[in-house]
């Protein structure tokens, strides 16, 4: 019935002497466009946004268990979060309008950034909340909003249906249901809807916690993502043509060129955030941007059957999940086994860790994309090793 309603559309255009509309049934053109009108979204709606979470007094207070780094950090107090709100707006509007609503990828792609980003609102919102309860003296100090358990759990509930319904998806077409290998053309694991499901849970958990914990710096989680999701444009476009893939000796998903509007989106949505949160930020993500970011990056890879390359695309991201977890881990097991807690790093995430050996905020920033851009690079090289 849609594809009727589309031919008929699109022959009305024809007969009004709108015949170049067409140029929006293109792929390549819909994913430019999305860039372009994310970018221009997230532009639009941001002073008002910024405004109205000033007039809400929805501020951060970053708050370190090193004095040295909350001095260093004092200057962001007050500076409004939840502004990933607009990402969100902007990659769901962007989607709706542009990407391919005849495949369920889509849509999927939909309800992830929706739900992801609501589960970032939920704990922005609680740590604000209770931040402004402390300030009255209702309640102890506090940044705490949903606990590690809370969030996990409701990321996996949400992952395990995405991942079930993904795998649905590609009933009938091998490459869908497989495990891929960057830069080898012969080896493929044929995953079943368990191994699937577990493995989107994975990429996108991780992926989505990974990104959060980049979030530290201006302009560091944004501009990272940004160059993992214009990567992700051209993964996409490859996988999700038949006769590209082919070419190129390449695994093929078919509808999987709906991914490439939505990282896109991504890219544009990053970039036009870029454009408030460069230092010094007049805003930041919150977990609202963050987990949603993350989250969509995942999606997008497991579609594409890149869950690996993601690794090495989002290089970045993967250092200061790593980071944390060694640093955690290592500190647990010399209190245990010595009475006192030792540190890998200076502090954690990695991020910070050169902030202690003194570099600066944009030193940090502009040299994590720099190395983000790299990874990038070598990631979308490794389709022609194949």
């Amino acid at each position: 019935m849609l594809d009727f309603l589309v031919s008929r559309y699109l022959d009305s255009l024809e007969a009004a002497g709108l015949g170049f509309l067409r140029v929006f049934t293109f792929v390549t053109f819909q994913t430019l466009a999305a860039a372009v009108v994310s970018f221009a979204i997230v532009l639009l709606i941001g002073p008002r946004t910024i405004a109205w979470l000033r007039r809400q007094k929805i501020g951060d207070n970053p708050s370190f268990d090193d004095k040295a780094m909350d001095a260093a950090m004092a200057q962001k107090r007050g500076t409004p979060t939840m502004g990933g709100l607009m990402i969100v707006a902007a990659i769901a509007l962007t989607v709706f309008l542009l990407a391919d609503l005849k495949t369920p990828y889509t849509w999927i792609a939909l309800f992830c950034v929706l739900s992801m980003g609501a589960i970032g609102t939920a704990d922005d919102w609680m740590k604000l909340r209770k931040h402004r309860l402390a300030s009255e003296g209702k309640t102890s100090a506090t940044r705490q909003g949903l606990s590690t358990r809370q969030k996990l759990l409701i990321q996996v509930s949400l992952c395990v249906a995405i991942g079930a319904a993904t795998h649905h998806m590609g009933e009938g077409t091998p490459d869908a249901q497989s495990l891929m290998f960057p830069g080898l053309k012969h080896v493929a694991i044929p995953l079943g809807l368990v191994a699937f499901t577990l493995l989107t849970t994975l990429v996108i958990t991780g992926a989505t916690n990974a990104v959060n914990l980049t979030d530290g710096l201006d302009g560091l989680a944004a501009g990272t993502g940004a160059i993992a999701a214009f990567s992700f444009v051209i993964l996409s476009l490859v996988v999700g043509d038949g006769e590209l893939s082919k070419m190129l000796l390449y695994h093929h998903v078919p509808d999987a060129k709906s991914m490439a509007v939505v990282s896109a989106a991504i890219g544009g949505a990053c970039l036009g955030f870029l454009w408030f949160n460069a230092h010094p930020a007049s805003v930041f993500m919150g977990d609202t941007g963050s987990l949603a970011i993350g989250a969509l990056l995942g999606y997008v890879a497991v579609v594409t059957r890149h869950e690996l390359l993601l690794a090495l695309i989002g290089g970045v991201f993967v250092a200061e999940a790593v980071s944390v977890l060694i640093q955690v881990g290592y500190f647990k097991y010399t209190r245990k086994t010595t009475g006192t807690g030792k540190r890998v790093f200076l502090m954690s995430p990695l991020h910070h860790h050169f902030q202690k050996l003194g570099w600066s905020e944009t030193q940090v920033v502009v040299r994590f994309w720099l190395i983000a851009a790299m990874l990038a690079a070598v990631g979308v090289a490794s389709v022609k090793l194949r």
